[in-house]
């Protein structure tokens, strides 16, 4: 599985590279601590509702910690998602970290 770290994704973000942002988490999750652009869609909906990602875009998925980002993209690849996926090393609790320390951590 592909990786990215928040820095690089920040990087990268800031040069306007075309990436679609997804958090897996839960919307109480969200709803405390987000990621500027990122697309809620919770790990239990990731596969009904696959349609709302393009796959002619780069995606980059996270969660808190990595964890569930890295299923969602497991399950994604298994249901036939042919896009490029990369998992946010360390999630939200790394961009907290490394990018912006103003992201409430939990």
């Amino acid at each position: 599985m592909q990786e990215i770290t928040a820095t690089e994704l920040k990087n990268r973000m800031d040069k306007g590279d075309d990436i679609q942002l997804i958090d897996v988490r839960q919307p109480d999750e969200n709803a405390f601590a987000k990621i500027e652009g990122a697309k809620l869609i919770p790990l239990g909906e990731v596969v009904q509702r696959m349609s709302e990602l393009d796959e002619n875009r780069e995606t980059v998925i996270h969660c808190k910690a990595g964890g569930r980002s890295a299923k969602a993209i497991e399950m994604l690849t298994r249901a036939g998602f042919k896009g490029d996926m990369k998992n946010l090393r360390g999630g939200i609790t790394a961009w907290s970290d490394e990018v912006d320390s103003k992201i409430p951590k939990y």
